[in-house]
Formats: C-alpha cells, sequence, structure tokens
C-alpha cells in the first residue's frame, strides 16, 4: 500500500471497506477478533506449556507511571483505607486482637499495561460491526460491547514479534520507525515461528528498554515505533485474535500523514474489531525467547470484566 501524505481520510476510506469484518460473526458480535481463537486453537496452545516459567507483561500500576494527563489520563492513585498502624492502635474496633489493612485505587482504565475495548474508537460516527456510536457507548458506558464481553475469551496461543531485536540497533527501533509488513514477517522467519488464525501477537520495539534507561519522556502520546498504517492489510488477513505492543500508541507515532491522528486505530477497531493491547512489558520474556528459541508460548490476557468499560488493565502471563 503507498500512502498519500495529504490525504489521511482517503486512506481510512480505502483501508476499512477492503478490510471490514462487519457481517463476519453475525449482526450481534461483541468480540471481533476473539472469534478467531476457539477452542481447538486452546488445546494446541496449552501444549506450548513446556518449562512451566511463567512472565508478567504488565508495566506497575503507581504514581509514578507515564501519564501526563493528556484527555484526563493520569496516573494511578493508591491510597490506603486501613493500615497496619490502625491495627497496633486498636482503632479499628475490631474483637480478640485481629486486625487488618484495606486500600483503594482510583486511575484511568488506560493508563499503564491495558486492553483496548472495541468501543474505544469509531470512524465517522460507527462504531465495531456498522453500529451508530451513539447507541453504543453513552455516559452509562458502552451499553453494547463493554469489555467484560471478552473476559473469558483472551488465552491462547501468544507469538513473540522481536522487531527491534531482528529489525533495530541493540534491540531497540528509533522513535518515529514505521514497521511495515515485511519487517514483521522477516521478524516471524528470523524466530521461526509462523503467524496466523487466532494468534495473539506481541510486538515488541524496545520502546520500554529505552524509557526505563532514559526516563518517560513523552512515551505517553510523544514519538514512538509502531505498525505503519500499511498493515491494516496484514493485521486482516492474518486473521489474528488480538496484538499488543510496548508502546502507549499501538501505531508509529508521529502518524504517517501530515494531518492524522492515530489512523490505523480507526480501521482495525471499529472495522476489523480487532482487541489492541499497550504498554505490555515484553523485556524479560523477549530475553528468554532469544535465549531458548522459542517464540510461541501460553498466553492468558483477561481483561477485568468492568461492565460497560471501554478498556481495561491487564496483568497477561506468558508461560513457556
Amino acid at each position: 500500500m503507498t500512502l498519500d501524505r495529504t490525504d489521511p481520510e482517503g486512506a481510512i476510506a480505502r483501508a476499512a471497506k477492503a478490510y471490514s469484518n462487519w457481517g463476519r460473526w453475525g449482526e450481534d458480535d461483541v468480540l471481533g477478533t476473539l472469534n478467531f481463537l476457539d477452542e481447538a486453537g486452546r488445546r494446541e496452545a496449552a501444549a506450548l506449556i513446556r518449562r512451566g516459567v511463567s512472565f508478567s507483561l504488565s508495566q506497575r500500576f503507581d504514581i509514578n507511571g507515564p501519564q501526563k494527563g493528556w484527555r484526563r489520563r493520569t496516573n494511578p492513585v493508591h491510597t490506603m483505607l486501613d493500615t497496619g498502624t490502625d491495627a497496633a492502635l486498636g482503632n479499628q474496633g475490631l474483637p480478640h486482637g485481629i486486625g487488618g489493612a484495606d486500600d483503594v485505587i482510583a486511575m484511568p482504565l488506560q493508563c499503564s499495561t491495558q486492553w483496548d475495548g472495541l468501543g474505544h474508537i469509531f470512524d465517522h460516527g460507527k462504531a465495531w460491526n456498522g453500529r451508530r456510536a451513539e447507541q453504543v457507548v453513552t455516559s452509562d458506558g458502552d451499553l453494547v460491547t463493554g469489555i467484560e464481553h471478552m473476559a473469558a475469551h483472551v488465552a491462547g496461543r501468544g507469538v513473540l514479534l522481536d522487531v527491534g531485536r531482528v529489525v533495530g540497533d541493540d534491540g531497540e527501533l528509533p522513535d518515529g520507525f514505521a514497521i511495515t509488513e515485511e519487517h514483521l514477517t522477516a521478524t516471524a522467519e528470523a524466530h521461526g515461528v509462523t503467524v496466523g488464525r487466532g494468534d495473539l501477537v506481541l510486538v515488541r520495539t524496545g520502546q520500554l528498554t529505552r524509557v526505563r534507561r532514559d526516563g518517560w519522556g513523552e512515551y505517553a502520546g510523544g514519538p514512538a515505533p509502531g505498525l505503519s498504517f500499511t498493515t491494516a492489510g496484514w493485521l486482516h488477513g492474518t486473521e489474528i485474535a488480538a496484538i499488543a505492543t510496548d508502546t502507549w500508541g499501538f501505531e508509529v507515532r508521529p502518524n504517517e500523514f501530515d494531518h492524522a491522528f492515530q489512523p490505523l486505530h480507526q480501521v482495525a477497531i471499529p472495522h476489523l474489531g480487532l482487541l489492541i493491547g499497550e504498554m505490555w512489558d515484553l523485556d524479560a520474556l523477549a530475553e528468554d525467547c532469544a535465549a531458548d528459541g522459542v517464540y510461541a508460548f501460553w498466553l492468558t490476557a483477561a481483561p477485568l470484566p468492568i461492565t460497560g468499560a471501554v478498556g481495561s488493565p491487564v496483568n497477561p502471563i506468558a508461560v513457556k
């Protein structure tokens, strides 16, 4: 796909028409590409567990995260409701010496490692499967495709594509690097792994490695390596169930048009029905995959079943 940098509107419209999954799983569908991940696929994926070693792919949820307040996204605020001090002072009013601690957290659902739900992005007022956006997501939440519908489904064959290691310099891609289908294919070949129907694909760029070393900087919303708009056809044709990256926004930033904001999101979520993950920590898993040469594994990454949410925190677990 050749891009005209001056015409994001046209490119989005053409990609939406070419790669639409509207109606593919019926007019009432709420799962999108997760429909590609079935019971048979999970049984095969379970056989990938050989060593029993596990990896959390989540960043921490704390006040020291990357958020800077854009669109009211802040880092988590953790507050204790009861503490050991309260217990020691006998202030809890509990019998026979028992004491306890409780806490609460306030945070945007997409402030750290997370999934973008199907109600997160619209195209010209249309949500996933051609529904009218104002009839899907209201002040009461996502009334149709709330992320709670996905809670039982996101578990299966995970595949790591460490593009940073294969294509980049010292394991990292520079900000603004557009990952093309050719890069994804070359990385899969270098890893000796296939990508196909029902896979949960993880793309490591190395940006998180860099910001951990140098500071958050513009990680949240700034320039970043990421998928090229031209990968829309690959995302559709491979029939993957979901994809996640170690970056804030999944796609390359700045975007590949002169005046655009997240154009690949505008195709992938409302038209493909693709589940997209962002800010995943893939470094420890990548080191292990490089050491043993195995880039496919069992992955479970269930969103919290928050009724009506358009995104969710997640602690993905990869098991090899």
